[in-house]
C-alpha cells in the first residue's frame, strides 16, 4: 500500500514538472512579438521606435533577477579617452576642459567666484566634450544603419522624412528603454582554448552551438546574448595597444549566426566585445559591407552591443546573468555610448 501511494506521489510529481516544463515550453513560442523562423521584424506598429525590446516586461525583469544569487557586480564598461581605440568609421573624441578652478577665479565678470563672497575659494572643473555617438562601450540604435536608395531604417522611417542636420528624429538613442533581461555569454574564444579569435574568424551557428554545449548553458527568447572573442583583454586603461585590438576586432558572427540567433533563439540584444559585433569583412556576396548590422537594426529592430568587457564574466564562467544597461538620453544620437553597464550573478 504504501508503495502504492509512493508511486503515485512520484508520477503526480512527474505529471506537475512535464506540465510546467510543457507550459514554459508553450510560452517560450509565443512570446509578444516573436515568431519561431520569422524572429521580431516590423510588427509594433507604423510609428514604433523601440523594436524588439518592446518584448521585455516585468517578468524578465524578474527572471532576470532570480539569476542573482552572488551579489556579484560585472563592470562590462571600458574606459574611454582621446587616445582611445575606434572604428575606422568614426571620429575620435576630444575631452576638453572648458571650466577650470584658476581660468574661473580670473574670470572677472562672474560676480559670484569674487570677493567676500567666496572667501572659501570655491571653483570647479567642467569639461567640453566633442565625441562620435559610436564610441567606447555602446548600443547601436535602430536608426544608425540606413539601406536602400531611400536610405531608410528600422520600420520605414526614410532619411528623406526623419534625417536632416541635427540627429535623426526617429529611434535616437533616447528611444532605447532602460534594458533589464536574463543574458548568455557565449565564450567562442575560451571554448576554442585561444586569448582572442584569430583575425576575420568567421563565427558560424556550429560554433556558437559547440560553445554552449559546452558551457551548458542556453538561450531563452528575449534574452540578450554577448559573444566573447577575447578582443577586449588587449584594451588596458585606454585602449591604446592598438595594433592587439585591430588584429582580433575583425572576428565576429556572420549572418546566418544573427539569424540563427533571433529567429531560432529568440535574441532580444546581441552584443559582442568587439567594435562592429560582425566578421569583417563580409563574405563574398553579401550585398552589403555590414550585413549583420543590416539584418538586426533595419530588418528585426534588434538592438546591437559593442565594446562590452567580458573577460571577468569569462574567468568566472558566469555564463549566465542579469544584465542592466541605461544609455545616455540624448535625442537624435544614433547609439547610446561610452556606457557603463552591467552583469549581476
Amino acid at each position: 500500500m504504501r508503495y502504492r501511494a509512493t508511486a503515485a506521489l512520484a508520477l503526480a510529481a512527474a505529471g506537475v514538472i512535464w506540465t510546467s516544463g510543457y507550459l514554459a515550453a508553450q510560452r517560450s513560442q509565443t512570446r509578444k512579438g516573436w515568431e519561431p523562423g520569422r524572429g521580431y521584424g516590423w510588427v509594433w506598429g507604423r510609428n514604433d521606435e523601440v523594436g524588439a525590446l518592446n518584448t521585455l516586461g516585468p517578468a524578465d525583469v524578474r527572471a532576470a533577477l532570480e539569476l542573482v544569487r552572488q551579489g556579484r557586480v560585472y563592470d562590462l564598461g571600458v574606459p574611454y579617452d582621446r587616445t582611445s581605440y575606434k572604428w575606422p568609421g568614426h571620429s575620435p573624441g576630444e575631452i576638453i576642459t572648458f571650466r577650470s578652478p584658476e581660468g574661473v577665479k580670473r574670470q572677472k565678470d562672474l560676480d559670484f567666484t569674487q570677493g567676500s563672497g567666496n572667501a572659501l575659494g570655491t571653483a570647479w572643473h567642467s569639461c567640453s566634450l566633442f565625441i562620435s555617438d559610436n564610441v567606447a562601450t555602446q548600443i547601436d540604435g535602430l536608426g544608425h544603419i540606413t539601406a536602400g536608395a531611400d536610405n531608410h531604417w528600422y520600420n520605414g522611417f526614410r532619411e528623406g522624412d526623419w534625417g536632416g542636420d541635427f540627429g535623426v528624429r526617429k529611434c535616437g538613442a533616447e528611444t532605447i528603454p532602460p534594458i533589464v533581461c536574463r543574458s548568455v555569454l557565449i565564450d567562442v574564444a575560451g571554448n576554442r582554448g585561444v586569448d582572442a579569435l584569430p583575425s576575420h574568424t568567421r563565427i558560424t551557428p556550429a560554433m556558437l552551438r559547440e560553445a554552449l554545449t559546452a558551457q551548458g548553458s542556453r538561450i531563452r527568447p528575449g534574452d540578450a546574448v554577448f559573444i566573447r572573442t577575447g578582443t577586449l583583454r588587449y584594451w588596458g586603461a585606454s585602449g591604446a595597444d592598438h595594433d592587439k585590438i585591430r588584429e582580433h576586432d575583425s572576428a565576429g558572427i556572420d549572418l546566418d549566426s544573427a539569424r540563427w540567433l533571433v529567429e531560432q533563439q529568440g535574441a532580444v540584444l546581441i552584443g559582442s566585445d568587439t567594435s562592429g559585433l560582425e566578421v569583417s569583412p563580409a563574405p563574398e556576396g553579401s550585398g552589403s559591407f555590414n550585413p549583420v548590422h543590416d539584418y538586426l537594426l533595419v530588418r528585426q529592430g534588434v538592438h546591437i552591443g559593442e565594446f562590452h568587457f567580458l573577460e571577468e564574466l569569462a574567468r568566472d564562467r558566469a555564463y549566465e546573468f542579469a544584465y542592466v544597461c541605461g544609455v545616455n538620453k540624448i535625442r537624435g544620437a544614433t547609439a547610446g555610448f561610452t556606457l557603463r553597464p552591467i552583469a549581476l550573478r
